[in-house]
């Protein structure tokens, strides 16, 4: 299942998502084409999802009219006219371009994808309006609210992190989840104002950050410790290869990151199927 073929592409200048289940998968595929084709954003949108865990997997999804769809999708009819590919007229395609024009270029991409972010929480609000189905936009959060530790993740992995909460929660433990939704842009301002005063961090990779030495969703969050405050962060490896993150996995991740809380010593980085 791993998550290295997004990783190897996050700096491809794609806007990136990532699904839970399988009819989210079908929901972000909808808001994909109205985030892309928004006049404000006009870039690609990769909708990411875990390989056999969702690719293969069968259960009940419920599938829009195409009515309703329609009608979702109906404004990027009213915008103002797009330029157009005309053959023979001057063209730049992927990273080729010369001079000024060039770093034009990649400012404007760079800042569409900022504008992409706000855009996405819109079109999700949109959603639920339509479908009676929202998911938070850039983020998830579950069980937050007074939590006092988070693990971060992303995928199929984080209903297993939901059962597992709760089962903490029944044991005293404050501990909540932040569900990573859009990977790029990175949603930094979002995720800072959410882990902001927690006590300590785990972050649950489904990929390596060669040359870190840790998960690149640890390594990109670790570049907002300035700002979510400097407390015990924790980079947890699991999931590689199709191998199960399992009950007694996240359960351990709790522990170590409670620990940690408590000024405990830790491990930064624990390759989780090592330890079994």
């Amino acid at each position: 299942s791993g998550q290295q073929d997004m990783i190897a592409t996050r700096d491809s200048g794609w806007i990136q998502v990532i699904a839970e289940d399988c009819q989210e998968i079908l929901d972000l595929l909808i808001m994909a084409y109205r985030l892309a084709e928004d006049f404000e954003v006009q870039l690609p949108v990769m909708v990411n999802y875990d390989g056999f865990y969702l690719s293969y997997l069968s259960e009940g999804v419920n599938i829009p009219a195409r009515e309703d769809v329609d009608a979702v999708l109906a404004p990027l009819k009213d915008q103002p006219e797009r330029p157009k590919l005309v053959p023979g007229g001057p063209l730049a395609c992927a990273t080729h371009g010369i001079g000024k024009g060039f770093v034009e270029l990649r400012y404007k991409h760079s800042a569409a994808m900022e504008r992409a972010k706000q855009k996405f929480d819109e079109i999700d609000g949109l959603f639920g309006e339509f479908f009676g189905r929202s998911y938070g936009g850039q983020i998830e959060s579950y069980r937050m609210e007074d939590a006092e530790i988070a693990l971060v993740t992303s995928g199929s992995a984080s209903g297993t992190v939901k059962t597992v909460i709760d089962s903490k929660r029944d044991e005293g433990i404050k501990v909540g989840l932040v569900k990573l939704r859009m990977f790029r842009p990175f949603p930094g301002d979002t995720l800072t104002e959410v882990l902001g005063g927690r006590r300590a961090i785990g972050v649950i990779d489904r990929s390596v950050c060669f040359g870190w030495n840790c998960g690149p969703i640890y390594m990109e969050l670790r570049s907002l410790s300035p700002e979510i405050g400097l407390v015990p962060m924790l980079s947890f490896i699991d999931g590689l290869a199709g191998l199960d993150i399992t009950r007694a996995h996240v359960e351990s991740m709790i522990e170590k990151v409670h620990a940690a809380s408590q000024g405990k010593p830790y491990e930064r980085v624990t390759w989780v199927n090592l330890e079994e």
